[in-house]
């Protein structure tokens, strides 16, 4: 049984925790809002060893500590935090698996090594009901023996965890799997919306999608979103305009003109502004449906 500390209890951290925990090991949970923490809490009863009121409380002591955080921003607020890294065991790995960005993972990786910390960057691809289910695809990046002390731990949610070699690493192959995602979703959409323009049934239309050339595991996994109203949000627009932000500036920095990030990009950067920024992914098909009219008008 491992010591383990989570930082941040989202959908995707509280996911997380939850695996950890019916694994069997000792589990602390902080998170910047406390309601979210204590209804974790409430949810896994006496498996969870305790809610901390402080990231340096919940690492203290603890051998593992994953950061599930918003951004990067949020994410070295509180890993470079002065009192946090004080907090920290000789032999405690920091793990971060949130969407944070390659600077990020490498301003968290350059301090970790100038104070003598272990750092593991180790994003992932996969949906909250993907880490119910354990199985999650974890991209991990930083001190390789980190990386092989650590894996037992990612086990419990995840189907694989592939190194990358160096810190930053993990979020570069993030952003780059989610270049694809996104610019799936919005061909999809796109595509969507040209079928049932063209009097093809929406049912028929995403079957020929999923079954043909075109059918994957996303297409297969956001059927219902696609077409019905029901289907739980997995990834706001709000958050996918906040990767196409990371993958354009990253790109950048790399000297690259991403055309097709571009143009997804501006697509989504229009429907949130025009209020589906809390909306699903595919609801993407939505906003195209109402704006493509007035485009051709």
């Amino acid at each position: 049984m491992a010591e383990v500390a989570m930082l941040g209890t989202g959908r995707m951290g509280s996911a997380m925790a939850r695996r950890i925990v019916l694994a069997g090991h000792q589990l602390v949970i902080w998170n910047r809002s406390r309601p979210s923490a204590d209804e974790l809490a409430s949810d896994v009863g006496s498996l969870l060893a305790r809610v901390a009121d402080t990231a340096a409380e919940a690492a203290a002591g603890a051998q593992f500590i994953i950061s599930s955080l918003a951004n990067g921003d949020a994410t070295q607020a509180v890993l470079l935090d002065p009192t946090f890294l004080a907090s920290l065991r000789p032999d405690s790995i920091v793990c971060d698996m949130g969407t944070s960005g390659i600077s990020s993972a490498l301003a968290v990786s350059n301090k970790f090594e100038e104070v003598g910390h272990l750092f593991v960057d180790a994003p992932v691809s996969g949906s909250v009901a993907t880490a119910d289910a354990g199985q999650l695809f974890v991209m991990a990046s930083g001190d390789e023996s980190a990386v092989s002390a650590l894996k037992p731990i990612l086990m419990t949610f995840s189907k694989q965890v592939t190194y990358l070699g160096v810190a930053g690493n993990g979020q570069a192959m993030k952003l780059a799997v989610n270049l694809v995602v996104h610019s799936v979703n919005a061909a999809l959409s796109e595509a969507f919306v040209f079928a049932s323009q063209a009097g093809i049934s929406p049912e028929d239309a995403y079957g020929v999608f999923e079954d043909s050339v075109v059918g994957s595991a996303f297409i297969r996994y956001k059927r219902q979103a696609f077409l019905t109203d029901q289907a739980p949000v997995a990834m706001t627009l709000d958050l996918v305009k906040k990767d196409l932000g990371l993958i354009s500036s990253s790109a950048a920095q790399l000297d690259l003109n991403l055309s097709v990030t571009n143009a997804v990009a501006s697509l989504v950067d229009e429907s949130c502004d025009a209020g589906f920024g809390s909306r699903d992914m595919a609801d993407l098909s939505k906003f195209l449906s109402q704006a493509l009219p007035s485009v051709s008008s």
